[in-house]
């Protein structure tokens, strides 16, 4: 399993995108600025993103490349829709907020609602969703609007990507049941001296992540992912000062993980 890490970033810059993750060549786990970097012909291959959450304009790290995804491959869409899985709570918040002919077409309704380029698939928290050989958890985590992680397993390797959130006790449980965890994709959004925002926007910072991998019995590689903007060298200073036990590091935009 390959892990294309196009977008990891809490905020934009040069060499700085929002997160989206490609898994092999057909999924997206978040659909942020990352996916622009892609080449078309990649695009084209694109048939599942994963929705971790949404919300509302202006805030669009994780769902910003979705509609200029599809108004890109539209084409390519009609004999093979584009399937979006996410909860029906942020189904509701693309269609009302993005998706609402104001903002951007209504693609899920497009050339007609019988055989639209886009296709929405409900998922609840722990329902599990097989494409190819990887199979796709949905697990609950806290966040400031309805939002998820996803556990990805394919029989020999697996990693979790908890998305945006300041505490996941069903993630780190479902963990624990797991035979092996090869990798965790986690966020820490702020650096401890701002752990007062972070709170406030339920996000990590250094040791409020500590606390909560604390009970993850797993020793999995962990890389660190939603770093603000010109804070990434001192997060991570406090990250390994707070875990030194742990295997941990960041990650980059651009760069591939092999599983």
């Amino acid at each position: 399993m390959k892990i294309n890490v196009l977008g990891c970033s809490g905020g934009i810059g040069s060499g700085l995108r929002t997160t989206a993750l490609r898994v092999n060549s057909s999924t997206l786990l978040d659909c942020g600025t990352g996916v622009g970097d892609l080449p078309l012909e990649d695009l084209f291959q694109i048939k599942h993103v994963f929705i971790t959450h949404s919300h509302p304009p202006p805030f669009l790290d994780h769902v910003a490349g979705l509609p200029l995804l599809i108004d890109t491959i539209y084409e390519k869409l009609i004999d093979e829709p584009l399937k979006v899985y996410c909860q029906p709570k942020t189904y509701k918040v693309l269609m009302e907020h993005i998706f609402n002919w104001k903002i951007w077409p209504n693609f899920f309704s497009l050339p007609s609602k019988e055989k639209a380029v886009v296709q929405f698939v409900a998922m609840e928290p722990e329902q599990t969703i097989g494409i190819d050989d990887n199979r796709y958890t949905m697990i609950e985590v806290e966040h400031t609007v309805p939002a998820v992680g996803y556990i990805v397993q394919n029989g020999t390797s697996s990693f979790a990507f908890s998305g945006d959130t300041a505490s996941a006790p069903k993630l780190w449980q479902a963990l624990n049941q797991q035979n092996k965890v090869d990798l965790l994709i986690v966020e820490c959004a702020f650096a401890q001296e701002r752990s007062e925002i972070a709170n406030q926007a339920k996000h990590f910072s250094p040791q409020s992540l500590a606390a909560e991998l604390a009970v993850l019995s797993h020793d999995p590689q962990i890389c660190v992912s939603h770093l603000q903007p010109g804070e990434e060298e001192k997060i991570m200073q406090e990250l390994h000062a707070a875990m030194p036990q742990r295997n941990l590091r960041s990650i980059s935009c651009g760069e591939t993980l092999s599983l």
